[in-house]
C-alpha cells in the first residue's frame, strides 16, 4: 500500500517459535529507524510453510517495486522490506552472474534496503547509473540499425533493377570527377567482330534490347504490305515551282574590283562559300576569280574547283548575273594583300552578316584597293533578310551553275544504275546530276524490276563525334581516343573545355544536339515502316567504330550497300585521297534516292541534298528528318518501352510532318515559310488535334 505510515500493519499468522520472531522484530526496527512491521508466529517452524512465505513475499514485493521502479527513492521501495521481511534462515548463496534476461530484484535474494550510510549503498547508485546509460544507448543504437536495415532494403532494390537494364549500362564507379554520362543510353556489346579495331577492344553499341525487339518485328513485318505512304511526301508538295533560273536584272559589268575567296571545310561547306560569294560580287558590282579551296588537315583533300566543278559551265551560266574570271589579272598579283589591307578573315566580318555590312565595310576596301581576298568565308552572309533577286542568285548558283566534272558524273552514273536496277531517273534531276551520262541510265529490259532504295547519310564520322562532345558508350577508352584528337585537330575547343564550363554529355543527348549513332538510326527507320528487304545505301565516310559498330545496321537490313560495295577497285582509283570527290558520289546517290533519311539536321550535306530533292522531285522524293530531341526521350526508355508503343511514339513525335517536306538546306532555308498551308484548313485543324494528343 502506498500509504505505508497510515495503514494497520499486516499480520501475518504462521508457526514460529517467539525467539524467531523477536529476533524478526528486532532486525527490523533496528535496519528500519524504528519502523515496525508486527507478525504473530504461533507454531513451531515448518519448512514448506517457511517456503511458501518467502514466495509469497517476493511476488509481493516485486510488484510493489514494479509500480514504483521509476522513482528510486520511494518511501515504499524501503517500507515494503520494512513490512515483509525475509525468514531469518540462511539465505541462499548470491550468483555473481545475474542472468541479463531477469531484473536485478528477482535475480538476488530480497535483502532490505540500504541505508544511506551503509556500504552497499554507493555500489547500488553505480548500478543503477550504469543502468540508466545502457538504456541512454540503448535507444541510438536501435535507430541505427533500423536505418541502416532500411537502407540495405534500398540498396538491394536499387541494384535488381539496374540489373533489368542492358549489361554496360550498370554504372561504373570511378574515383575520379568525371562528368555524368548520358543516362538516356543504355549501353551493350554486340558480339566481337573479327579484326574490328585492329587489336583495340571493339567499340561498344547501344540499345541491344530495342534492336533485339526490332530484329523479331522486322521477321513478322515480310509477310505483310508496307505502308502505302512510306515511299511517298505525307502531304503533297507540286505547289513548288522551281523558280531560280528566272531572271530580272541585266548582267553585272563588275568594274569596282575583283573579288576572290580560299574557301575553307569539306565540299558543303564550300559549295555554300561558293553561292554566296557569287551573290556578294553581284552586290558590290565586281568581278569574281574563280574559287580556290584551303587544305584542311581533318579533310586531307588537295582537290581545288575545277576539279570537282566545270569551270567553263559555271562562267557561262552565271555570265547574264556576274563577270568571273579565272585568273587575277597581272598588274595586281604581285600586291601584298595583308600589307594594303585587303585580307579579310572570318574574325573581320561576322557570321551570316547583313548585306549592309559588305557595303560599308568591304567595298570601300575593294574601291581604293581593286581586290579584296576572303579567306574562309564560311557562312558569312545572312539569308533573312536579304533582297529577293539576291537570294534568287545564290539559289540559281546552287542548283543550276555547279554541275560536277565529268569523271564525278560519270562514276555517279554507275552508282545509279546499280542502285536502281538501271530504273531512268527524272528528266530534271538526271540532267543536273549526270549531264550527258543521264541518256545510258535508261533500261533495256522491263521498268517494274527497278527497285527502290533509301539513302542514309550517317553524320558518324570521328570529327563530328569528337566535336559533338557527345558520349556513345565506349567507356574510358573512348573518352582518351576522341579527347587525343581534339587536341590536334580541334586546339581551340580544347582550350574552351579548360577555361569554361560547358554542357555536360547527358544535357547534350536530351537536348538533341548528339549526332545519330547507326544503331538509333537504323531502330528509327524500323519504327517508320521500312522492311527487311529495303536496299540502303549508307553515304558517308569512314564510321567511328568501324564494321563492328555498322554491325547494328548491317544485321537488321542486309541489303546495305556503300560505294565501296558497288564499285569496283578500278572505278574508285580516280578517287583515293580525294575525299570531296567521293562525297560528290554521296551526293549524287542521296539526291537520286526513292527516299532519303538524315540523322544529323544540322549537317549541311543532308541539307544541300533535301533541297535537291524538294527543288526538282516535284513531291515524289521523299526526305526523312528527325527531331533528335524527341528520339532521345524515347530511347531513354529502352529498358522498358515496348516496341508498338516506339513505333507510335515514333510516327506521331519523331517524324515532324513540317520538317520533312520543307526546304531547309543552308542556302533555301526560306523555302519553309509558308509551307503548312499545303494542308488546307480543315485538314489543318484535323493535324492540330492528332499533334495535341500525340505530340507534346
Amino acid at each position: 500500500n502506498d500509504k505505508a505510515d497510515t495503514r494497520r500493519p499486516t499480520d501475518i499468522h504462521f508457526p514460529a517459535s517467539s525467539a524467531l520472531r523477536e529476533q524478526a522484530e528486532a532486525s527490523t526496527v533496528q535496519q528500519h529507524g524504528g519502523r515496525t512491521c508486527s507478525a504473530s508466529f504461533t507454531a513451531t517452524p515448518d519448512p514448506h510453510l517457511i517456503s511458501l512465505v518467502s514466495d509469497l513475499h517476493n511476488k509481493i514485493t516485486l510488484k510493489l517495486i514494479a509500480r514504483r521502479s521509476r522513482d528510486p527513492t520511494s518511501p515504499l521501495r524501503a517500507s515494503c522490506f520494512a513490512r515483509f521481511p525475509a525468514p531469518t534462515e540462511p539465505p541462499a548463496p548470491r550468483d555473481p552472474h545475474p542472468t541479463p534476461r531477469m531484473p536485478e530484484a528477482a535475480a538476488l535474494p530480497l535483502q532490505a534496503a540500504p541505508a544511506a550510510g551503509s556500504p552497499a549503498a554507493p555500489l547500488q547508485r553505480a548500478r543503477r547509473r550504469q543502468h540508466q546509460q545502457s538504456r541512454r544507448w540503448r535507444r541510438p543504437r536501435g535507430f541505427l540499425a533500423w536505418g541502416t536495415l532500411v537502407a540495405f532494403f534500398f540498396l538491394m532494390n536499387w541494384w535488381m533493377f539496374s540489373r533489368l537494364q542492358d549489361p554496360a549500362a550498370r554504372p561504373h564507379f570511378r574515383l575520379r570527377r568525371d562528368p555524368p554520362r548520358a543516362t538516356n543510353s543504355s549501353l551493350s556489346t554486340l558480339e566481337e567482330v573479327a579484326g574490328a579495331g585492329k587489336g583495340k577492344r571493339p567499340h561498344k553499341v547501344m540499345l541491344t534490347r530495342l534492336l533485339a525487339l526490332a530484329a523479331h518485328a522486322l521477321a513478322e513485318a515480310e509477310t505483310r504490305p508496307e505502308p502505302k505512304d512510306l515511299w511517298k511526301e505525307p502531304i503533297n508538295a507540286t505547289m513548288w515551282r522551281p523558280c531560280s533560273d528566272q531572271r530580272d536584272w541585266q548582267a553585272s559589268e563588275g568594274t569596282n574590283g575583283y573579288i576572290m575567296i580560299s574557301a575553307n571545310g569539306g565540299i558543303n561547306q564550300q559549295r555554300v562559300a561558293i553561292c554566296n560569294a557569287v551573290t556578294i560580287t553581284r552586290l558590290l558590282n565586281a568581278t569574281l576569280v574563280i574559287p580556290k579551296f584551303l587544305y584542311s588537315n581533318v579533310w586531307l583533300d588537295k582537290s581545288q574547283f575545277g576539279d570537282i566543278y566545270q569551270e567553263d559551265y559555271f562562267i557561262t551560266y552565271l555570265k547574264s548575273d556576274i563577270r568571273i574570271v579565272k585568273n587575277l589579272p597581272v598588274e595586281l598579283q604581285s600586291l601584298d594583300l595583308e600589307a594594303i589591307g585587303s585580307l579579310v578573315n572570318d574574325t573581320d566580318v561576322m557570321k551570316e552578316a547583313k548585306p549592309s555590312v559588305y557595303l560599308k565595310k568591304i567595298l570601300p576596301i575593294l574601291l581604293k584597293n581593286r581586290v579584296v581576298h576572303f579567306i574562309g568565308f564560311g557562312n558569312r552572309l545572312s539569308f533573312d533578310p536579304i533582297p529577293s533577286e539576291l537570294q534568287r542568285l545564290r539559289c540559281r548558283c546552287n542548283f543550276h551553275a555547279l554541275r560536277f566534272v565529268h569523271k564525278i558524273q560519270e562514276t555517279g552514273t554507275l552508282l545509279i544504275e546499280r542502285l536502281h536496277g538501271h530504273r531512268p531517273l527524272s528528266s530534271s534531276l538526271e540532267d543536273n546530276l549526270l549531264g550527258q551520262f543521264a541518256v545510258k541510265s535508261v533500261p533495256n529490259g522491263n521498268m517494274s524490276d527497278a527497285s527502290k532504295y533509301l539513302a542514309v547519310h550517317l553524320r558518324f564520322e570521328i570529327d563530328m563525334v569528337a566535336y559533338s562532345l557527345c558520349y556513345f558508350g565506349g567507356g574510358k577508352e573512348e573518352e582518351d581516343e576522341l579527347e587525343a584528337y581534339r587536341q590536334i585537330h580541334f586546339p581551340v575547343l580544347t582550350e574552351i573545355k579548360k577555361t569554361t564550363k560547358l554542357p555536360t554529355a547527358a544535357f547534350l543527348r536530351s537536348e538533341g544536339k548528339c549526332p545519330l549513332a547507326p544503331e538509333e538510326a537504323v531502330l528509327m527507320l524500323a519504327a517508320i515502316g521500312f522492311k527487311r528487304s529495303t536496299k540502303i545505301y549508307i553515304a558517308g565516310a569512314e564510321i567511328y567504330g568501324g564494321s563492328h559498330r555498322m554491325a547494328a545496321i548491317s544485321r537488321l537490313y542486309p541489303a546495305l550497300v556503300t560505294k565501296e560495295t558497288l564499285l569496283s577497285q578500278s572505278e574508285l582509283e580516280p578517287f583515293r585521297n580525294f575525299s570531296s570527290q567521293l562525297a560528290a558520289l554521296d551526293f549524287i546517290a542521296c539526291a537520286a534516292a526513292d527516299a532519303f533519311a538524315m540523322t544529323d539536321s544540322g549537317s549541311q550535306f543532308s541539307s544541300l541534298v533535301q533541297g535537291y530533292r524538294m527543288y526538282y522531285g516535284g513531291g515524289d522524293l521523299p526526305t526523312i528528318r528527325p527531331n533528335k530531341r524527341r528520339l532521345a526521350s524515347i530511347l531513354v526508355k529502352n529498358a522498358t518501352i515496348e516496341w508498338k508503343e516506339f513505333e507510335t511514339r515514333i510516327m506521331w513525335q519523331i517524324v515532324d510532318p513540317g520538317a520533312k517536306f520543307c526546304i531547309c538546306t543552308a542556302v533555301m532555308p526560306q523555302f519553309c515559310y509558308g509551307s503548312v498551308k499545303l494542308l488546307g484548313e480543315w485538314r489543318f485543324k484535323e493535324f492540330l488535334k492528332l499533334y495535341n494528343k500525340f505530340g507534346q
